[in-house]
């Protein structure tokens, strides 16, 4: 018998929609290697083929049946099994009958607990050929597709209608129905070169096969990797470089089985416009590559690729420069007309546009954001100007012919039409750089008054919102708030700063009169819980949620949870001073003394939480030599920490408290606090007290885990 062969599964259809295609792809392979490890079928790898028409995964060395099963059943015990004159009770016959047997062939099992009757059994595991067909029905059924539909007579259900399924282990075929079509060996090539059935004679000869008679490649990275190279050939051959997206490369390559090149052009003119119209009406409109030269700017051409290896490729390129022109005239007219109103123009305009039914306008937005926009720069000793100024103009281009016709540009085309109303250049910048980070991990603002905007804009958001009862639960996040607390952590954190996050989000809520609130009860509050707060304000819950964010985001760059929690429980109101405390932190935890003071610390947490005896207002009153040591160390760290703690070198100052490791250490060995003279120990728990406040200015190093 043959242990292991390759599986293949193809299932073609009409062409699957190509945004979606790679997820699917990774989710049909997924899930039937989830469903095979289920099974307990073991195989050495696995691969995901997909192109416009088609799905397939390749399982190697896939074993040929599921492994054999010892099952051992424990039945009564054997004393309530057996009558007295030794003959089986109906408890003994009717396990031995749920078992298949007899009485005769059960046994007996001692254990500690005592004596069982037992009945154990070998089953064979099933074929793989038995198990796949469901496997990969279960496999098709758990896609991830948002809206299914039904084709012809038929009441099966795909995201496209299919028209054959290819089912090989090894050599033969699996023969069962996949949406209602009988599995084979038959798939089908290119549409229009190889429009014949062709016959898949082994698994590992797929992706030949198809290639070398079909015209398609089967494999989407090699399709992705041949259009990117092609792309920058063609590019170089008019002395260019292609400007390629991952994510129009993706979209492109799930377009064509059999992707070739075509250059084109356009006229010169339209080089004028500003180069992201340009580069989005060519990308999201015709799923053009655009071209540049060394320096960055656009050239007047363009690569597409086609589905076909024409006969006549000029035909096809003329065919798409005439597509390409109306469409950049377009965005001409619109350019045009919107520079005959300035951006101030269209403020008023914004009263027309409905932020959320609960905050009122976007208008009533901007007034708030303006507001905003002066609280932080006045922190910041910014320019107050050019900060209000900013925020006046941040959403006017909202009201453009080009915004509206490409909402990506939003941002982009505020600061085009901001320089060409001669705003200055840096609210022009601002103005684009209110949307930052636009993802994960890319860049922040890069101008003080982008930061200012951009950190405005996300809190009003974030408060709004949050004032409204519209809290992010589960996946749900419509407002796409984590983003925005996010976007304000990194703003604050990477440019260095210091804003108080708590002032900030209290002064955003104090702005805000909303016509309905809500309050979230099942909320999680880690700062609320900080401030022992049972009924969380707006202002506490969305505190909660920023510090939540920023806890991600320092478990994101190799910070610990215990590491965090010392730096919370001292409840910083400054990212920045939260991220230089936590530094400090991680730094302190690797001196040889940490592990010993953080003992000692959470030592002296407990003794002045538990002891009914207030610390005395004089702590002069010691009368032990180690006590007298203690004080007088501690009285000179706190002088030598001061200036430390001024300048927020927390690393130093931890350092410095370090130092106190071998006087702590004496004074617990030879000292007992809780005496029984009253006043004695008064002096000693203030001592304490003196102690755990000056690592309380750092953080609570107590909550280190050893």
């Amino acid at each position: 018998m043959i242990e292991k062969q390759h599986l293949l599964f193809e299932l073609g259809s009409e062409e699957l929609p190509p945004k979606t295609l790679l997820t699917l792809s990774k989710a049909l392979l997924n899930n039937i290697v989830n469903e095979l490890a289920a099974a307990e079928l073991t195989f050495t790898g696995s691969k995901a083929y997909a192109t416009p028409r088609r799905l397939a995964v390749l399982i190697e060395n896939l074993s040929a049946a599921q492994p054999d099963k010892t099952v051992e059943k424990r039945g009564p015990a054997v004393q309530a099994a057996l009558a007295s004159d030794g003959t089986p009770s109906k408890a003994a016959l009717g396990f031995a009958l749920s078992c298949g047997t007899t009485f005769d062939k059960l046994k007996r099992l001692n254990t500690d607990k005592g004596e069982w009757l037992a009945f154990t059994q070998t089953i064979r595991g099933q074929a793989t050929e038995n198990l796949i067909p469901d496997i990969i029905r279960q496999s098709i059924a758990a896609l991830p597709i948002a809206k299914r539909m039904r084709w012809g007579s038929f009441t099966t259900e795909f995201v496209r209608p299919v028209h054959w399924a290819v089912l090989l282990y090894g050599n033969s075929i699996i023969k069962t129905q996949i949406l209602g079509l009988d599995t084979g060996s038959m798939t089908q090539g290119h549409r229009f070169h190889a429009p014949q059935k062709l016959v898949i004679n082994s698994p590992e000869g797929y992706q030949d096969i198809l290639y070398k008679e079909g015209h398609v490649i089967a494999d989407f990275e090699q399709r992705k990797s041949i259009i990117r190279d092609a792309a920058q050939k063609a590019a170089t051959a008019v002395n260019g470089i292609a400007h390629i997206e991952d994510a129009l490369l993706e979209e492109i390559a799930a377009l064509n089985e059999w992707p070739m090149p075509v250059t084109g052009t356009f006229d010169p003119r339209f080089l004028e416009l500003p180069a992201e119209v340009l580069i989005t009406t060519m990308q999201t409109n015709q799923k053009y590559f655009p071209v540049k030269n060394p320096d960055g700017a656009l050239l007047p051409y363009f690569i597409t690729f086609s589905n076909i290896e024409s006969i006549r490729p000029a035909s096809i390129k003329q065919g798409n420069e005439r597509v390409i022109t109306p469409r950049l005239t377009d965005a001409e007219f619109f350019w045009k007309q919107d520079r005959k109103k300035t951006l101030e123009d269209r403020v008023e305009s914004l009263s027309n546009i409905v932020f959320q039914e609960n905050l009122g306008t976007v208008f009533d937005k901007t007034k708030r954001v303006q507001n905003l926009a002066k609280f932080i720069a006045g922190h910041l000793n910014a320019n107050i100007e050019l900060a209000e100024r900013a925020a006046l103009l941040a959403k006017t281009d909202l009201m453009t012919e080009m915004v509206g016709e490409f909402g990506n540009l939003q941002g982009i085309m505020g600061r085009y039409y901001a320089l060409a109303d001669n705003e200055p250049e840096e609210v022009a910048l601002a103005i684009e750089e209110q949307y930052f980070p636009k993802q994960s991990g890319s860049a922040t603002p890069g101008s003080t008054t982008g930061q200012i905007l951009a950190i405005a804009d996300k809190i009003d958001t974030l408060v709004g919102i949050f004032e409204v009862g519209l809290i992010p639960t589960g996946d749900k996040d419509p407002y796409a708030l984590r983003r925005a607390a996010l976007g304000i952590i990194r703003t604050i954190i990477e440019n260095k700063l210091n804003i108080n996050i708590i002032e900030l989000i209290q002064f955003a809520s104090a702005q805000i009169k909303p016509t309905a609130s809500h309050v979230d009860s099942g909320f999680l509050k880690i700062y609320a819980k900080v401030n022992n707060s049972d009924d969380p304000t707006t202002p506490d819950r969305v505190v909660d949620f920023v510090f939540d964010r920023l806890k991600g985001y320092c478990l994101d760059h190799g910070y610990t949870p215990d590491e965090f929690d010392a730096v919370i429980a001292v409840k910083p109101s400054e990212p920045l001073d939260f991220m230089q405390r936590l530094k400090a932190v991680k730094a302190f935890r690797q001196l040889p003394e940490a592990q010993s003071l953080a003992a000692a610390n959470k030592r002296i947490r407990n003794i002045l939480k538990k002891s009914a005896t207030k610390p005395a207002d004089r702590i002069d009153m010691l009368v032990e030599a180690e006590e007298q040591q203690l004080l007088e160390a501690a009285r000179q760290s706190d002088a030598d920490i001061q200036p430390l703690l001024a300048q927020r070198d927390y690393q130093a100052a931890l350092n410095r408290l370090a130092q106190l490791r071998n006087d702590v250490d004496t004074f617990f060995d030879h000292v007992m606090v809780m005496t029984d003279d009253l006043e004695l120990r008064a002096s000693r728990l203030a001592l304490l007290n003196l102690l755990s406040g000056q690592f309380l200015t750092c953080a609570d190093i107590s909550r280190l885990q050893s």
